[in-house]
């Protein structure tokens, strides 16, 4: 009976340690990751004495996290492990929309929908694609595809409706399947398509303000 007792508290203080070995890990800090707004823009863009207004993207739920979205094979996701973005997916794509629009020195004015700005012009986007793709596969590691995918919709608020929509898209081969190389072509994959968005929505603007011309709310 006494080995018995013995074996079973030793069964228990091996227990209560492996339980703190999993809150030990637990507690480790993950490492946040942020992503860039473009700064350079082609300059045969028009200037819009206009004021928009950015939308917080909609996504799909394996999107609209902060964790970082790799799908191993075509019906599957997964998320890094010890990674995260510095905040949900589309408020990154939001704020990064924004200050690309302001880098562009193009517009009269550009903030984000919560901030009360009254628009002349609103930018809908819609965050389809943010995930890295597996495409290949070795012994030793796996080639990932970072694919990026917005659509955006330009609407008048004056006449409360859509003037114009497009998808924009750009695919990026990852250096290697380690996490920082697959920030790295994020950031590349978003850049080209923030940039192509950002150049189409503001010559859009420009084409239909020139045609509808009433005085600007700025």
């Amino acid at each position: 009976m006494i080995r018995a007792m013995f074996a079973t508290l030793l069964l228990a203080g091996l227990t209560g340690c492996t339980g703190l070995g999993t809150l030990k890990q637990a507690s480790q800090p993950n490492d946040l990751y942020l992503l860039t707004p473009k700064s350079t823009f082609s300059s045969s863009l028009p200037r819009v004495s206009k004021q928009i207004v950015v939308q917080e993207p909609t996504a799909t739920a394996a999107v609209d996290t902060d964790q970082i979205a790799v799908q191993p094979t075509p019906l599957q996701v997964q998320y890094l492990p010890r990674a995260r973005w510095v905040d949900r997916a589309p408020l990154i794509v939001q704020a990064l929309l924004v200050e690309s629009f302001e880098n562009s020195n193009r517009v009269a004015a550009v903030g984000r929908s919560t901030v009360g700005l009254r628009a002349d012009y609103v930018i809908v986007p819609d965050l389809r694609e943010f995930q890295g793709i597996v495409v290949g596969e070795t012994q030793d590691s796996k080639t990932v595809k970072i694919d990026v995918r917005i659509n955006i919709k330009i609407i008048d608020e004056f006449e409360d409706k859509i003037i114009a929509s497009n998808s924009f898209q750009r695919d990026v081969i990852a250096a290697s399947d380690q996490t920082p190389d697959l920030v790295a072509a994020f950031d590349q994959a978003l850049g080209s398509t923030m940039r192509n968005a950002v150049e189409w929505s503001i010559r859009k603007i420009h084409a239909h303000a020139a045609s509808n011309p009433r005085p600007s709310l700025n």
